[in-house]
This record gives structure tokens, sequence and C-alpha cells, in this order.
């Protein structure tokens, strides 16, 4: 077949940026996301999970080293650089995708940060959890991690300072090296599921599946089918705050009440 010549009459050029024409992808809202260099999961299970009409674009924050609190600083410390680049690619809202990087630094101030350099309103994981389990009406709240220890406890901490008791919690104490953080993103089903069956409680309203690597939005369903009771997870939340940051309150159904009620 031979090459379609334009209409000999028109000049080709290309679209002007200031045309009123709807774009292809994310005519609703671009979202920006800021994940951990060795994070996998959390743009792939917001795929799954995202209603047509909103695109997300995601830049990375290097993490390296052993798991501890100078990492997580030198982390942060690349949120800026994060946020500039997000900025080019005309984002309404810019989510930081770390539940640990957000509650183990000031989440007040990475939001700062980056509504300073891109001009855009920002959440991070920790405020996600926070708003899903205020608005789920859960007090008691189970907690599974994949976490050393340390961060465990200071998640526990951070609950606690937030009005949440935690009746039981454990962590997998993965994250101690980069092949160990980096083995958080392959955390089988199974495990996951055995995991939120270890910390459930009779006394606890809800379970919070925590980290953005760890994959959970395959069971979230079965949990609350099995144990009678909301689940949350880290990137099911974030999401859901996302959208709801913007306006935008699309039900959206198999993964959770959350979603689908609130």
């Amino acid at each position: 077949m031979g090459r379609i010549a334009p209409d000999a009459g028109a000049p080709v050029v290309a679209e002007d940026p200031r045309s009123p024409h709807p774009q292809p992808y994310g005519w609703i809202a671009k979202i920006g996301l800021i994940v951990p260099s060795t994070n996998t999961v959390n743009e792939a299970e917001w795929a799954r999970m995202l209603p047509p009409g909103i695109s997300v674009h995601t830049s990375r924050v290097l993490l390296l080293g052993e798991s501890s609190r100078e990492s997580f600083d030198a982390m942060t410390r690349l949120v800026e650089k994060a946020a500039q680049e997000l900025a080019t690619a005309e984002v309404g809202l810019i989510a930081y995708g770390c539940t640990s990087g957000s509650f183990l630094r000031s989440s007040d101030e990475i939001r700062g940060t980056i509504t300073k350099i891109a001009g855009c309103p920002a959440v991070t994981t920790s405020d996600a959890v926070v708003a899903a389990l205020r608005a789920l009406g859960a007090r008691r709240v189970a907690l599974a991690t994949p976490y050393l220890d340390f961060v465990t406890h200071e998640e526990v901490d951070f609950l606690g300072r937030e009005g949440f008791e935690v009746p039981s919690w454990h962590g997998l104490c993965l994250g101690n090296t980069q092949a160990q953080r980096r083995s958080i993103n392959r955390v089988p089903a199974d495990v996951t599921l055995r995991l939120a069956r270890f910390v459930d409680r009779p006394e606890a309203d809800a379970i919070f599946l925590s980290c953005t690597a760890l994959p959970t939005i395959a069971v979230i369903a079965a949990l609350e089918d099995e144990l009678g009771k909301p689940v949350v997870t880290s990137n099911q939340a974030t999401l859901w705050h996302t959208l709801r940051s913007l306006g935008i309150g699309e039900r959206i159904a198999g993964f959770g009440a959350l979603l689908e009620r609130f």
C-alpha cells in the first residue's frame, strides 16, 4: 500500500498546544506518582485499579543501602528533583507513594516540598492511610507489614499518635539489604493472606496491610469476605485518597470496601 499523502491544499503542521481538543489520555486527570526506586508494585497495582480517563506519570527516588533512618532521609532529600520532573508533565496532583518514608519523615514536610516545587497539591501514603481508616470508622487496627521490626514499631507509634489502637502487629523483617528490599515486591499472595489472618483479632475494626511495594490487591476482597471487616492497603488507600482529593468520586469495584463505598 502506498503512502497516504495529505490534502495538497492543506499544510501539515503540528497541533497547537493551546488547542481545546481533548487529550487521548488523562482527560479527567493526570496524576504524578513518586515511588522508591526499588518499588515495582505501586504502578502495576494502580494500573489495575484506575478508572478510564486518568493517567499516572511516575518519578523515582533512589533508595540504597541497609534500611535505616539515614537511608529514608537520603531518599526524602531527592523528592525535590522528582517533583521538578513531574511538574513538567503538568500533573494535577502528586502522590508520594511510600508508607514508611512518609511516617519516618514528616509528611507535612514532604507535601510542602512537592507543592512548592511542582505548584500542585500533594498527598502521601501515610496521609491516605489515616484518612482511609477514619472514613471506614476504624479505631482499632491490626497491622501487617513486610518491614524490619524498628520500622513496624515506628508505624505502631505513628498510628497511635493519629488516634488508633493497634491490638496486634507483625512484620516479615524484610528490607535489611537491597536484595531483601526488592524481595518485598515478590511476596506471594498466600503469604500475605496468612499474614493478615495472623494479625487479625476479634477486637480489630480493620486490617491494614502496609507498604506500597507489597502486592496486596489480589487478596483484599477475599480477606474482607473471610474476616468480615475492611482491609486497607497502602496502594489502595493512596489511590483512593488521591482520587478523592482531586474531587473524583467514582466508586471502583473489586478492591475492597474503601474504593467501593467511600
